[in-house]
């Protein structure tokens, strides 16, 4: 290869840089916020619980944060602008809040079990949560 040639490839790449960032940046912010929300709709505080070396509170928190991020994954992938990502990540946010709901039904003792550190209900709710994430980003058409 010459080096003009290796140069026009790498000056093509770079411009899709801004978009990246653009993309890249936006998904954080709709990731933290989605946190905000489900942090706040948990009784129990996972940061708190985290920091004192709750392992079941980790699990959860986890295995929640994947389950929203494989949908909103999934849309950066396939959207053709920012609105969808927006929008989209609005339904993956209410089908991880819903996806909670059933397991509080399921478990109708896992906002004990969660601060009490069982193991068992977390890894459940975790393994719900990606779980629907996975077929929640597979059903997404646009």
């Amino acid at each position: 290869m010459n080096s003009e040639f290796l140069a026009g490839l790498v000056a093509t790449s770079l411009t899709t840089v801004p978009a990246f960032l653009t993309y890249f940046i936006l998904a954080v912010l709709i990731l933290v916020l989605f946190l905000c929300v489900y942090i706040n709709v948990t009784p129990y505080r996972e940061v708190a619980l985290i920091r004192a070396g709750n392992p079941a509170a980790a699990i959860s928190l986890s295995g929640t944060m994947i389950g929203f991020a494989l949908p909103v994954a999934n849309v950066i992938q396939n959207s053709h602008n920012l609105v969808d990502l927006v929008l989209w990540s609005a339904i993956a946010c209410v089908v991880q809040l819903t996806c909670y709901l059933v397991a509080r039904i399921i478990l109708p003792h896992l906002a004990r079990d969660i601060p009490d550190g069982k193991l068992a209900p977390a890894i459940f709710l975790a393994a719900l949560s990606i779980s629907v994430g996975l077929i929640n980003a597979a059903c997404m058409e646009y």
